[in-house]
């Protein structure tokens, strides 16, 4: 299994720097700043999103393009878990508008942090063709 490594550098309060081995991201609750739930949810986007490439090629699907949308609430109680999740791919120009309805279905299957996140909060995809 794949060692995953990243580091966050804070100064100045909560005020930071995330690295990874690819890119660097400002965290923080500023403009241009990633808060945590802009990192947890982009996460979801992108590993959903990667999982669902991944099957279309599998089942040699072409599209023109995608939009991933996730929209979430956070609890009010503590742990301030989220309650529900709602993501929306929309795909553009599919050449199997059926196949690509199973590959999202199975990317949420498949995808380890949509997954994860479904142990505490209603999970909903809609895919737009």
């Amino acid at each position: 299994m794949a060692v995953q490594k990243i580091e966050v550098k804070f100064r100045d309060g909560f005020k930071g720097e995330l690295i990874a081995i690819n890119a660097k991201a400002a965290v923080g609750n500023q403009k241009g700043e990633l808060a945590p739930y802009d990192m947890l949810l982009g996460a979801l986007a992108t590993c959903l999103y990667s999982t669902f490439l991944d099957v279309l090629k599998k089942k040699r699907i072409n599209f023109d393009g995608a939009n991933v949308i996730v929209t979430g609430e956070k609890r009010e109680t503590i742990p301030m878990t989220l309650n529900w999740v709602n993501i929306v791919i929309e795909v553009i120009n599919a050449s199997n508008e059926k196949g690509v309805l199973k590959a999202a279905e199975l990317a949420k299957k498949y995808c380890s942090v949509y997954e994860t996140i479904s142990k505490v909060a209603d999970m909903k995809l809609e895919v737009k063709l």
